[in-house]
């Protein structure tokens, strides 16, 4: 049927599945392995789960995302770790709250992850310590959510992928923090491209745009060197002394984070790998720096940067992001017979604006139909149950950040660069 002349009270009522409830059966799969069943957590067994990485995304994304399950989905947070004393209490504390029952806390997530009973990890550390915990969370056998970016540089990002595929054989669920394409207006989307009723995208861009970074709002954390792990904290980054701003602003700071491309074009390359069904991108081009918000701060991170990749079948896309002034925002599909507007991600819509293909099939500005879908941390906690696959899986991590490490390189040596599949290395030109 066509999307844009399907009645929305009727596809909603027909595409409203897997409820909360229901969807956390029991049966496993007929086509698991027995090493795959191994894993299955039956419904009436409590899930227990880790919080690593205890900051605001660890403490206001996952734990209070996931809380809202806490009914229908029978999980506990058992244990909670992270370098900074702070948040760890915090963490702990709100775990308490839920629960009732206090959780373990942990400095080291090597100590973390030798504790007995735990099921699952939650990820959230600082970007440079992403694929040395999915890569020991992948060997200890855990069911894995782990944030994005997956990776900051190549080698780490191909070893972690190779464990959490292994890991992935025995059984253990993997989640990549990429919940974009867990909306049912993204899902909607994905269809409305399927369909054909767009034509042919040439091309996909997002400008997000903001007065100021990210990264300045967390300058006001009282960090005490006594009550962190400095050492933990840089991983295998260059040794130094204790720096409270480096550890409290790290996002401002390009070794620890690489910047609003990795940050939030992830999202977005991910959301437009989803709708697309593209592949992997040939090429890629980035260039930027700090180029405004220049202060006693000297963050590192770009506040001013674009980066254009060319994928298949002809197709351009670009994210680019400007700190100093937050108009001209926009994300956008362009195709031959019309473009698609997600600006909204929870609200998309289409017309036949630019198109010069257009068939007079989309008339006016058209909402997209959403497809109801589960949210992506109940998504997870189905698929513990039911042995599925996610719906961002370890392979939609890794074609993400295989994009955004392109344009990384990019970026670092002002060259072009492109992706060599069978030595999965990323070349530069």
């Amino acid at each position: 049927m066509n999307p844009s002349s399907q009645p929305r009270r009727e596809f909603l009522k027909s595409s409203a599945t897997l409820a909360a409830g229901a969807a956390l059966a029991a049966a496993t799969p007929a086509g698991l392995s027995a090493a795959e069943n191994k894993r299955v957590i039956g419904a009436n067994s409590r899930i227990r789960i880790a919080q690593l990485g205890c900051g605001s995304r660890g403490q206001t994304a996952h734990m209070t995302g996931i809380h809202k399950h806490a009914a229908a989905a029978n999980f506990d947070i058992v244990a909670v770790c992270d370098t900074w004393k702070t948040h760890r209490d915090q963490a702990a504390a709100k775990a308490k709250g839920w629960s009732g029952k206090e959780p373990k806390k942990f400095t080291d997530y090597r100590e973390l992850l030798a504790m007995d009973g735990i099921d699952a990890v939650m990820v959230a550390t600082p970007d440079h310590l992403h694929t040395e915990h999915l890569e020991a969370c992948a060997k200890a056998g855990k069911h894995i959510y782990i944030e994005k970016p997956l990776a900051t540089e190549m080698d780490k990002l191909v070893r972690a992928f190779d464990a959490a595929k292994a890991a992935q054989a025995k059984g253990s669920i993997i989640q990549v923090g990429t919940q974009l394409r867990s909306l049912p207006g993204i899902a909607g989307a994905r269809e409305l491209v399927k369909s054909g009723i767009l034509g042919k995208i040439t091309r996909v861009d997002e400008t997000r745009n903001a007065e100021k970074p990210y990264w300045y709002s967390y300058l006001g954390r009282d960090v005490k060197e006594a009550d962190c792990d400095w050492k933990a904290f840089l991983g295998d980054r260059k040794p130094r002394a204790f720096d409270a701003r480096q550890y409290a602003a790290w996002y401002g700071y390009y070794e620890f984070c690489q910047g609003p491309v990795p940050q939030w074009g992830a999202h977005f390359l991910d959301l437009m790998h989803y709708v697309t069904d593209c592949g992997m991108p040939e090429s890629c081009m980035c260039i930027g720096g700090v180029t405004y918000w220049k202060d006693d701060n000297k963050f590192t991170t770009p506040d001013n940067v674009m980066a254009t990749w060319m994928y298949p079948a002809g197709m351009m896309v670009t994210s680019s992001n400007n700190f100093g002034n937050s108009s001209g925002s926009l994300r956008k599909f362009f195709g031959d017979k019309g473009t698609l507007d997600v600006g909204n991600w929870n609200a998309p819509t289409y017309s036949a604006e630019g198109g010069p293909k257009r068939d007079g099939k989309i008339r006016g500005k058209q909402e997209v139909v959403p497809v109801e879908r589960p949210d992506h941390f109940l998504n997870w906690l189905q698929c513990m149950r039911s042995g599925e696959t996610p719906h961002a899986s370890i392979d939609a991590g890794y074609q993400h950040a295989v994009a955004v490490l392109m344009a990384v390189i990019s970026y670092d040596t002002g060259k072009k660069t492109t992706y060599d599949a069978k030595q999965r290395k990323i070349l530069t030109a």
